[in-house]
């Protein structure tokens, strides 16, 4: 992996992060509000949810 790899992947982070509240504002701060709510343990399992979602994507991918 060189570092471009790196800056490029954040790069499409941000690009997929900004969809959301770009085409539905309203409703994205609906959805963060209602993350707000739940309590730390449960944003930690959904975290590491993602997280290791994103780890085995990243391996079929690259694998």
């Amino acid at each position: 992996m060189n570092w471009q790899d790196l800056w490029s992947a954040l790069a499409l982070v941000l690009v997929i992060e900004g969809i959301m509240p770009f085409v539905n504002p309203e409703g994205y701060k609906k959805t963060m509000l209602q993350l707000a709510a739940f309590p730390p343990a449960t944003l930690r399992k959904i975290g590491l949810g993602s997280m290791l979602a994103g780890l085995l994507f990243l391996y079929l991918v690259r694998g």
